[in-house]
Order: structure tokens, then sequence, then C-alpha cells
């Protein structure tokens, strides 16, 4: 079984993984398959997707956001975190 060696690997493993699902669900929409399956695998891709843009926000907050906080930019880096917020609530 593949295990991750560190942060990067494990996100561009997890979308390789959503690519894949992608790939059946247009296969899927193709064949004309049931459209409460294609919704379920669609909803399993769109949580794949959140789960990595997690995975991609924390490394982005113990690393970058805390880089910008030391040299005194802690402004500009928590404007930065919230835009992505509001983002996906819309």
């Amino acid at each position: 079984m593949f295990r991750p060696k560190d942060l990067q690997e494990r996100i561009a493993h997890r979308l390789k993984i959503a690519q894949g699902h992608l790939k059946k669900v247009t296969l899927m929409v193709e064949e004309n398959a049931y459209c409460i399956d294609v919704i379920h695998q669609s909803q399993a891709i769109q949580k794949a997707l959140r789960e990595i843009d997690n995975l991609i926000l924390e490394n982005h907050l113990k690393s970058c956001s805390i880089e910008a906080i030391r040299k005194g930019r802690g402004e500009e880096a928590l404007d930065e975190v919230v835009s992505i917020f509001k983002k996906r609530s819309v």
C-alpha cells in the first residue's frame, strides 16, 4: 500500500485519486449512467477536493502564514485566509 512521505506527497496522491474518480464520472455521463449514481460520485469528488483544500490550507497556515506574521505582515496573512473562507461559503 502506498504511504505518502510528506504533506506534499499526500496532497499529490489525493489529487490523483480525485482525478481518477472524475474520469469515472465523465465515463458514467457518457454512458448515460443512472443520474443518482452520477450525483453520488460527483459528491464524493467534491468531498475529496474539500479535504485536499483543507490539507493545503493547513500547510499554508503552518508555513506561509507563520512566516508572514514573523515578518510583520500578519494583517495581510489574515486577510488572505479570510478570503479563502469567504469563497468557501459561496
